[in-house]
């Protein structure tokens, strides 16, 4: 085993684990999932069948993630956020073959508590607020915050918020990588 889980984390057979991964206390990993390496996985974790999770996602403690969610490398998931999968639930209707597919590009972050809505893709490096709920697609380095979630921003890759300049270009003053701001989406320059 390449991976380290508590003993008290249930790892179900028929789900992949990279190299380096952490699970922790009382997780559930169900069949069929897919984890990337070097994750971590916090306490009291659900990953549902079908999710695949990239290289170096971080999921915060009491994080569910239903099937139909992707999330793609360096994604971090802030405690207690949930996803769902279907958009009108009931109890006595099941509804297993309308799951929607939710996916959350390279680095993005959600805050804790937050809410996504299936169906929707969240951009690379976008930024969500803690306790917001989006129910739409979600730019690329786009910050957003609320309920419903608005965007009120744009965050460097290093998770700083941008200040345009009269060129419409910022600078991380973390990492002095450029954005460029045009036509309603930032993209980084290179150099």
């Amino acid at each position: 085993m390449s991976y380290s889980a508590h003993p008290s984390a249930v790892i179900d057979e028929g789900c992949k684990i990279g190299s380096g991964t952490k699970i922790w206390h009382f997780s559930h990993i169900m069949p069929g999932c897919t984890i990337g390496q070097d994750c971590n996985i916090g306490q009291n974790v659900v990953i549902s069948p079908e999710v695949v999770l990239g290289n170096r996602v971080k999921v915060q403690n009491n994080v569910s993630i239903y099937t139909g969610v992707v999330c793609e490398d360096e994604v971090f998931l802030g405690p207690s956020m949930v996803f769902t999968n279907v958009i009108n639930p009931r109890a006595a209707i099941n509804r297993r073959d309308q799951y929607l597919p939710t996916i959350v590009k390279k680095g993005a972050t959600i805050g804790a508590n937050a809410t996504i809505v299936c169906g929707i893709t969240i951009g690379e490096y976008a930024f969500i607020g803690a306790g917001a709920v989006v129910t739409r697609d979600v730019p690329a380095y786009a910050l957003v915050m609320g309920n419903p979630a608005r965007q009120k921003g744009w965050m460097s890759a290093y998770g700083h918020r941008l200040e345009f300049d009269a060129n419409n270009v910022a600078k991380c003053p973390e990492s002095g990588e450029e954005y460029l701001l045009g036509k309603g989406r930032v993209e980084k320059l290179r150099p």
